[in-house]
């Protein structure tokens, strides 16, 4: 039959279903396809905590959301215009963030009695006009799929693992989408089993070819591929971006790559990633826990690494005295906090900003620590790399805060000119340093950084004390004296006072907004997606987003005071807020939200308009 073929600037589309359906792995590949297609993207996963909750359960359900577009988008997309649901607890669960006139997609076979019942159904809804203000399309995803691999020498367990691929192929054939890197992915992912990288070829195939030739879906979608900017493109993970960001950091800075790392989610991807970068000198250390593997990288930077840790908060808690150690001794070192709903366990695959003043403070003594934070998952690529750059200039810890919602989305990143990177790399120590040619003090520092000599263990003449207890000034004596300790509080207080950090630029297209939106982190893409609709509907809005959050900027004061009033959105019940009004004494309109999910554009142009009409 012929159909209709018809033309969108945007989609968002949510695959949901059991942990075990594969929803994670669907939403991957329609990615990746969508990514080779060139339209603009932003995705967000998510899923249960369990490895494998009861399935059929609401905890259970897995979802990956997927904002495609022909045009710049900045979020994931606030409510999906289409949801494949593969069972009841996979409809009930999202049918509260689909709008009115939305398409359904539901796996008819699942919703059997026994499935309806564990979800709290006391009747079909696909058949009791409850779902009537939505576009309902009933596909028996799993039997279709069965009998399209009746052939294979499979298990019936086996070719109903292919649902996932039958439901990947028919949303293929519906946004028109290229096919020939997923079949080479199937091949090459089950090369290993024949059989199963056949059945799921065909399975996927299938999948395209029911929405080719089935009377159910009469209309199919194009949008077109969106305007980038000309250059290399690929998709790509928050934490694949850090994880690229520190290998490029680690050869502009010219010291090979160490990480000690205990595994926690939703920071584990980065270790998975950099255990792959063998050939670049990357080191990579599983420790037996978080201690191990923060005292192992801290132990590498002083043998002439540069030394990383990666973690969520819990992990965070357990490395603080070893990053007090790094304050104390002076010495490069990168600490990645992929932040993630506590406190304690809390929730481990939702997201949150709720670690800033732990970061900050979370330490014994004075212990002043750089804090820099991503802004969206390909900036956690330029990101790793300003981390390195301040670590090993002014020998310092350094705390990178991504958080799971960065981690786990993706869009698409432009590979950067390898030749237009910054040149970070560093001079060890080599000769003695005091007056008399033959004494190297550990701690006479550079005048302009006040950064202490970093000299690698076993040079000749530059031996030296290293260790947690206070040190002399110039000589790294031990010393208790009150005078001194004084004196190396405020020194190392002034080495990172004096960061050099670039000026907060501000976003005010008319330039005559009385009103400033700020934020940090991964509320970017929120903050900037709401002033987008609060502008386009008239209203007047600055916006302006911290990178580097201790020090602050220096023009951070003269902007705050640039405007009447200033609204700050964060994941958390007001942790920056808290700061910058203590720091400058202006009275910051906090909205806070700790969902475990990130904020929707609508709901903050609605903020910000609101804030605009008090005025």
């Amino acid at each position: 039959m012929t159909k209709q073929v018809q033309q969108l600037d945007r989609v968002i589309i949510r695959f949901a279903g059991d942990s075990g359906d594969g929803m994670q792995l669907t939403g991957d590949r329609f990615t990746a396809e969508t990514a080779e297609f060139g339209n603009d993207i932003s995705t967000l996963p998510n899923f249960p905590a369990e490895i494998r909750a009861p399935a059929g359960t609401l905890p259970g359900v897995s979802s990956f959301q997927l904002h495609f577009a022909d045009h710049d988008i900045l979020t994931p997309g606030d409510a999906p215009n289409v949801l494949v649901a593969m069972n009841p607890a996979a409809l009930k669960a999202n049918l509260g963030d689909l709008p009115r006139g939305a398409d359904i997609i539901a796996n008819t076979d699942e919703f059997t009695k026994r499935n309806l019942t564990k979800v709290g159904y006391s009747a079909n809804p696909l058949e009791d006009d409850s779902l009537a203000a939505w576009r309902v399309h009933a596909v028996p995803l799993t039997s279709l799929t069965v009998k399209a691999l009746e052939g294979f020498d499979i298990s019936k367990k086996d070719a109903e693992r292919a649902k996932n691929m039958f439901a990947l192929g028919l949303l293929s054939w519906l946004y028109h989408r290229p096919t020939e890197a997923t079949v080479k992915f199937l091949e090459t992912k089950f090369a290993k089993k024949p059989d199963i990288a056949k059945a799921n070829v065909a399975a996927f195939q299938a999948g395209w070819n029911y929405g080719e030739t089935t009377e159910s879906f009469s209309v199919s979608y194009e949008i077109k591929p969106a305007k980038l900017k000309p250059g290399v493109y690929r998709n790509i993970s928050g934490n694949q971006a850090l994880a690229y960001g520190l290998i490029a950091a680690s050869v502009q800075a010219k010291l090979p790559l160490f990480l000690g790392s205990y595994p926690i989610t939703p920071a584990s991807d980065i270790l998975h990633e950099l255990s792959k970068h063998k050939k670049f000198g990357v080191r990579t250390f599983q420790a037996e826990d978080e201690i191990a593997g923060v005292g192992a990288a801290l132990g590498a930077s002083f043998g002439g690494a540069l030394g990383v840790t990666t973690t969520s908060g819990p992990g965070v808690a357990l490395k603080a005295e070893t990053i007090g150690l790094a304050v104390t001794t002076e010495l490069p070192l990168i600490v990645v906090d992929v932040q993630r709903a506590g406190p304690s366990t809390g929730m481990p695959t939702k997201t949150e900003q709720t670690d800033l003043l732990m970061a900050m403070f979370g330490r014994n003594g004075e212990s002043p620590v750089p804090i820099v934070a991503p802004s969206s998952p390909s900036d956690c690529f330029d990101a790793a790399i300003e981390a390195a750059r301040i670590a090993v200039k002014y020998r310092t810890p350094v705390m990178l805060l991504s958080d799971g919602y960065l981690a786990n989305g993706s869009e698409p990143w432009q590979v950067p000119d390898v030749s237009e990177l910054p040149d970070i790399s560093v001079e060890f120590a080599s000769a003695p340093n005091g007056d008399d040619g033959t004494t190297f003090h550990p701690f006479k520092r550079d005048p302009a950084t006040l950064a202490r000599p970093w000299a690698i263990p076993g040079t000749a003449g530059l031996e030296h004390r290293i260790g947690g207890i206070e040190k002399a000034d110039v000589t790294g004596n031990i010393s208790y004296d009150p005078d001194n300790h004084d004196r190396m509080v405020r020194l190392r207080q002034a080495k990172i006072d004096g960061i050099d950090v670039p000026d907060l630029e501000v976003e005010d297209p008319d330039g005559d907004a009385r009103v400033l939106v700020l934020g940090w982190g991964s509320t970017y893409g929120p903050i900037a997606a709401a002033a987008r609709r609060v502008r386009k509907g008239g209203g007047k809005v600055a916006q302006a987003h911290l990178r580097h959050l201790n020090p602050l900027p220096a023009n951070t004061g003269e902007v705050l005071r640039s405007y009447d009033k200033v609204l700050l959105p964060e994941i958390n019940l007001g942790q920056l807020a808290l700061l910058l009004r203590a720091r400058f004494l202006i009275d910051i309109i906090s909205y806070n939200r700790v969902r475990g999910l990130p904020f929707k554009a609508e709901e903050l142009a609605g903020v910000i308009q609101d804030v605009i009409d008090s005025e």
